[in-house]
């Protein structure tokens, strides 16, 4: 009966769609360390019931080859006994003869004995075999499941992190946005615009003023050659 619960169990375990638990689960990564501590207590708990029957198989096996070969050992003394029997007869010794006869019946049921128990053992021992079979295949399978389930998780785990820091990201470029004139970049490059427009400004009337200085002392120039000349004229020269 205890077999059987073991083997049940491991055989639901073995079943259990994880891809499927992982969906209706409110949060995964949590479902998944849970399912890695259940499966390695349960494959723990397992490979403990499962060399206990192991071990109870293989004490009935040598219980079986004993009775094989007690029978076997049974077989050759009343052979042995009967051989003793014949001789004994053959000399004219009767009382001796039917001593040893009847060791050799002794014998004989004996042997019959061992070889019904041995025949009424094989049975049992094939379904036992049998049953230890099917634990070791569900173990394994037990132990492949804990090997997908812990990778499942680790990819869970990476994808999760993954997912939080593009999650940063974006939102760290989202509060970034260098045309948006009321952040404080915009607001800093209208300023610098500002700067800009007031020093191209004052370049500019600076021109403006020494173009007119020079314009003045073009006109100055002008006035002076003119009186140059009419004193020349006055002279007479």
């Amino acid at each position: 009966m205890a077999k059987q619960t073991i083997f049940g169990r491991i055989s639901t375990l073995v079943r259990a769609n994880v891809n499927q638990l992982i969906d209706n689960a409110e949060d995964p990564q949590l479902m998944l360390d849970q399912l890695v501590r259940d499966y390695s207590n349960n494959i723990a708990d397992a490979k403990t019931a499962i060399a206990q029957t192991i071990g109870n198989v293989r004490l009935m096996e040598q219980d079986h080859a004993e009775d094989v070969s007690a029978a076997a050992d049974w077989g050759q003394k009343a052979a042995s006994a009967s051989a003793a029997a014949d001789r004994y007869r053959t000399e004219g010794k009767t009382v001796e003869a039917d001593k040893f006869d009847n060791l050799a019946k002794v014998a004989i049921g004996k042997q019959i004995a061992a070889e019904q128990e041995a025949k009424d053992a094989e049975p049992t021992l094939a379904a036992q075999n049998e049953s230890v079979e099917k634990l070791k295949s569900g173990l394994a399978g037990m132990e492949q499941k804990l090997v997908d389930l812990k990778a499942k998780r680790d990819q869970l785990v990476a994808r999760a992190k993954t997912a939080e820091a593009q999650t940063k990201v974006n939102d760290a470029v989202g509060n970034i946005d260098v045309l948006d004139p009321t952040s404080d970049l915009g607001r800093f490059e209208e300023k610098v615009r500002r700067e800009e427009a007031k020093v191209m400004g004052q370049t500019e009337l600076q021109s403006s003023s020494l173009d007119a200085q020079f314009e003045s002392l073009a006109d100055v120039g002008k006035d002076a050659e003119v009186e140059a000349r009419l004193a020349a004229l006055k002279s007479g020269s």
